[in-house]
């Protein structure tokens, strides 16, 4: 599984990263957690507000940051 996290490194983008890792451990799987900084990468996702979490290649989240539950909840 890859995990992108979308964002500038904002506040918020940094606090969906621990979240993301967080969750990730909680539920004991094996992904890859990225960062995407470039404006370009991003905005080939369609995202016009960060930050976005990106599994799989299907953006899940945007514009906000979840809470550690839900971001398990769309990894199951």
């Amino acid at each position: 599984m890859v995990i992108k996290v979308l964002g500038s490194g904002c506040l918020k983008c940094n606090k969906l990263e621990e979240a993301v890792k967080k969750a990730v451990q909680e539920l004991g799987i094996e992904a890859k957690v990225e960062k995407v900084q470039d404006f370009k990468d991003i905005m080939a996702y369609g995202v016009m507000q960060t930050p976005a979490l990106v599994i799989n290649e299907r953006v899940k989240s945007m514009g906000k940051v979840p809470t550690v539950e839900e971001i398990k909840e769309l990894l199951k």
